[in-house]
């Protein structure tokens, strides 16, 4: 049990909250033999005591359950067998007090014990699902008892449908979230006439999100948990694919555990460009399945391919002097086929790298290097680029140098204002003073 949010393990602290609960005179009740007192299955009734051990097993079990659904449905069922199961032991009992075989609607005298069991099984199954083809009654014991078995079955299934009904709207509730509604696109797609081929693309690719278990959305999932939590359940999925890309290797984990919370998943479809050169690079992508290929200007020939775990766009993400391409595309990037990528945008990682300085100098010491290797890095003008921004740094100096002298002038000034506005009070208050004391002697001498 949990004791201040911790879990106790320990065996004497266990036993004795059991002996103090509310549940320990329940559970003895559960256990005495009454069966020894009378030899009628009845007197075995306190079993039935335990039910509630049962049903707060079927809650944890389908708290950890991978398919609480499928446990949902499975528990139902469950309670349907054991209802008919006790409405058919009901049944054999009056059959038994009536007397076996006396009449069509009573239990057949049979010999072996399963003859009679199916058959009894098989009546109530009939009774509590309404469906007929029942033994008339003629008697008054007979008929009460189908009258109240078709008032249970009333019941019961008035309680299935409400069962099923929870079941496919939680189904239905749990796909809204994982999965985009291709609903909305297609009656925009009617409402502006667009063409046959782009609807059926549209339609295809919700129906590969939904066939290969595609999460556009896993954030969404996940914005219930704590943060912490939500973390290390996104950094046990998709740290190792960052990890690998070289401008990030090295660096601490805690900076990579803020990058993986700004993945966004992305799914591209067969012919779909995910990026064309020239095209200004806001993203980087990871490649998590799929193949892609680089084409030439004509769209078709391929000129390399990309595979699981590659990926590309990373320069495009810091700036770094004498980059020859800037932060525009230098490849055709074209989607074979249905492909599962991971996007990093430029603003998501500038504001990573804004809490931890030291990560954005490696960052851009690396992207350097990977520049000089691909032979994309005008030396001369990063050297023009660096000497620019030695120069408007000394002149940055310089104007902070002028604007801390005119401070300190400003201040002097403002010191010698308020001496001298002092001394000024200070003199005009002798003087009212001086003036009022020869006013007093005038008026005592005469």
């Amino acid at each position: 049990f949990l004791e201040e949010g911790l879990l106790v393990r320990a065996r004497g602290r266990i036993g004795h909250r059991y002996l103090r609960s509310s549940s320990l005179p329940w559970d003895v009740a559960s256990l005495l033999p009454t069966d020894l007192l009378h030899p009628s299955p009845l007197a075995r009734a306190n079993r039935c005591l335990r039910a509630p051990r049962l049903w707060e097993a079927f809650e944890r079990w389908e708290t950890r359950a991978g398919h609480p659904n499928a446990l949902r449905v499975g528990k139902l069922l469950l309670y349907l067998l054991a209802a008919i199961h006790w409405h058919a032991c009901l049944y054999f009992a009056l059959s038994a007090r009536l007397g076996l075989g006396t009449d069509p609607w009573v239990c057949p005298n049979a010999s072996r014990p399963l003859r009679r069991y199916l058959h009894s099984f098989y009546i109530s199954t009939l009774v509590l699902a309404t469906v007929g083809d029942t033994p008339v009654p003629g008697r008054q014991e007979e008929l009460l008892f189908f009258t109240l078995g078709f008032l249970l079955a009333v019941l019961g299934f008035a309680t299935v449908t409400g069962s099923i009904s929870s079941v496919i709207s939680n189904l239905l509730a749990a796909d809204a979230i994982f999965y985009p509604d291709p609903a909305p696109v297609r009656r925009y797609l009617r409402a502006r006439g667009a063409g046959k081929g782009l609807a059926q693309k549209v339609a295809a690719w919700h129906q590969h999100l939904r066939a290969e278990r595609k999460l556009p959305a896993e954030l969404q999932v996940l914005k219930f948990l704590p943060r912490s939590l939500m973390v290390e359940v996104v950094a046990e999925v998709h740290l190792p694919a960052l990890a690998r890309v070289g401008i990030f290797q090295g660096w601490q984990e805690g900076v990579l555990r803020q990058l993986v919370l700004r993945l966004r998943p992305q799914v591209f479809g067969p012919g779909e460009f995910v990026c064309r050169r020239g095209d200004v690079g806001r993203e980087m992508f990871f490649i998590r399945e799929g193949r892609l290929a680089v084409v030439a200007e004509d769209g078709i020939t391929q000129l390399a391919l990309l595979g699981q775990g590659l990926y590309f766009g990373e320069i495009s993400l810091i700036h770094i002097k004498g980059n020859t391409s800037g932060n525009r595309r230098t490849a055709n990037i074209l989607s074979l086929g249905y492909s599962d990528l991971f996007c990093l945008s430029k603003e998501d990682l500038a504001e990573v790298l804004a809490e931890f300085p030291s990560a954005r100098t490696t960052l851009e010491a690396k992207g350097r290097q990977l520049l000089l290797a691909m032979g994309k890095l005008d030396l001369q003008a990063e050297a023009r680029e660096v000497a620019a921004q030695e120069e408007a740094e000394r002149r940055l100096q310089e104007l902070e140098v002028a604007l801390e002298g005119l401070q300190t002038r400003a201040a002097r000034l403002v010191a010698q204002l308020e001496g001298s506005s002092l001394r000024m009070a200070l003199r005009v208050q002798r003087l009212e003073a001086g003036g009022r004391w020869q006013g007093h002697g005038r008026g005592w001498g005469s």
